[in-house]
């Protein structure tokens, strides 16, 4: 048993120190290794495995709303990138640029990609003419780089996966109601299939997309209390167009400017995931999105049967993502093993079960074991995924909940922030010199005004004077 404890062990408890826990975590589990690029990640086949099912989920989800896949280049000229005057000053600091093809200098500089706007634009400024080309509604999924100076497996690389969708309209209004749409398509999408409670607002405009009129968050709150921007949506409304000049002749038969839209959802999901839902024995991950949801474990192996018994079960659970782990490693180890790796729910099944007609069920989120009728297996295995399911979210959601605060002064809102890790909900004037100064005095940001707004009360946290908005505020990755 003592090799059993050992890769329990390696994990440093999250309450002695977080960051280390989620370090151990996402190496113990496989997810990531680092790669000889600083910065960038190897991202390992389970890790890969749950961006697969979450790639699967939400392109579904695109798609039952009309928008399509297609692929843009990953290099974007110098001058294509500095059209739109806010959005390069966005990005410089983080642009990694070409200077050389082979051994020649480039005539132009080419950045590649960390976002795909202004490609989209030139693509647009060619391919719309007419209202009867309107709309466009576009997805791509890809990588693109961000110089960024500190890095974390995840949650911040200089490298990463993501979708950016991209939408072009003949009006504003048809722009906002496609913008609101897609957030909360990532929001049903978080609460549904990752079991991740969010709050769904609006940036303030210190915290917006470089470009945009106006940018849609939703904002989850980790275990340790900080938040994670988990998803954002951006109207663009006509400054990209101006820009770039995407002109269409209308049904008056008059030149318009395009009203465009941008969204994106990356791997930083997975880091979420490990944050909201993980243990002190590793990944706890919601069956709607686990690479596998069950692992049979056969016990005494060695006997006569017990295997057979296993591959006969896998097959009898064959609607779910199944496997067994026939390896030649002991029973103890296995169980420490699928706990790490947050597999929902494991069957045991040993020679006396196999005699009793009956396996053991146990359950990664709570531990708790069910011993089953084998001829029951398949629906109580199905039930229990849905109670899992159901439970993480209710979990997450309850935690949330215990660490959302309120201050109505500055005094309570300084003490809340250094004492209680998590949302604070605060009343705000609209000034960005107060967002600066919480900021610089607190260290917390302002992750959205919810679009359920409350009356705290009449006044600014920071100044005193009337506000306008309640925020929500927190520490964040």
């Amino acid at each position: 048993m003592a090799k059993d404890k050992k890769l329990v062990e390696a994990i440093t408890s999250m309450d002695v120190d977080f960051a280390q826990w989620y370090t151990d975590v996402v190496k113990k589990a496989e997810l990531i290794d680092y790669s000889s690029v600083k910065g960038c990640m190897v991202i390992k086949p389970d890790g890969y495995a749950i961006w697969e099912n979450i790639q699967k989920e939400l392109d579904k989800r695109f798609k039952e709303t009309g928008v399509q896949n297609l692929y843009m280049p990953m290099f974007i000229p110098e001058s294509l990138l500095e059209k739109e005057k806010d959005h390069v000053e966005g990005f410089a600091p983080e642009v990694a640029w070409v200077t050389h093809g082979g051994l020649e200098p480039l005539q132009e500089r080419l950045c590649v990609r960390p976002t795909s706007e202004t490609l989209f634009c030139d693509f647009y400024a060619r391919d719309i003419h007419s209202y009867r080309d309107l709309p466009k509604l576009y997805n791509q999924w890809c990588s693109v780089v961000r110089w960024e100076k500190t890095t974390r497996p995840f949650l911040r690389s200089r490298e990463f996966l993501w979708q950016e969708g991209h939408t072009a309209h003949a009006t504003a209004e048809e722009a906002e109601e496609r913008t609101i749409q897609m957030l909360n398509l990532y929001a049903d999408f978080c609460e549904q299939v990752l079991a991740m409670p969010v709050i769904r607002g609006r940036k303030t405009d210190k915290e917006k997309f470089a470009g945009a009129e106006a940018t849609y968050t939703i904002e989850a709150l980790m275990h340790d209390g900080k938040a994670l921007q988990s998803g954002t949506s951006h109207n663009f409304g006509d400054g990209f167009a101006k820009a770039f000049d995407i002109q269409f002749s209308d049904k008056d038969n008059k030149l318009k400017y395009v009203h465009q839209t941008s969204w994106g959802m990356t791997t930083r999901l997975i880091g979420a995931i490990i944050m909201v839902h993980g243990d002190d024995n590793g990944l706890v991950l919601p069956p709607a999105i686990a690479p596998t949801q069950v692992v049979i474990v056969p016990v005494q192996q060695q006997k006569a049967g017990v295997l057979d018994k296993a591959y006969e079960l896998r097959d009898v659970l064959s609607n779910f993502r199944v496997k067994v782990d026939d390896s030649d490693k002991s029973p103890g180890w296995k169980f420490s093993e699928s706990e790490m790796r947050g597999i929902p729910v494991r069957v045991e099944i040993g020679p006396r079960d196999i005699e009793n007609g009956q396996a053991v069920l146990v359950r990664r989120d709570t531990h708790e074991k069910t011993t089953v009728a084998l001829s029951q297996l398949d629906v109580k295995v199905g039930e229990l995924l849905d109670e899992i399911q159901k439970h993480l979210f209710e979990k997450a959601k309850a935690h949330r909940d215990a660490h959302t605060y309120t201050a109505t002064t500055f005094e309570e809102f300084e003490k809340t922030v250094n004492e209680k890790p998590g949302f604070i909900k605060a009343m705000w004037c609209g000034c960005q010199e107060c967002e600066d100064k919480i900021k610089e005095l607190t260290g917390a940001t302002s992750r959205c005004m919810p679009f359920k707004q409350e009356q705290i009360s009449d006044k600014c946290v920071c100044c005193g004077k009337p506000a306008t908005k309640m925020v929500y505020w927190g520490r964040a990755y």
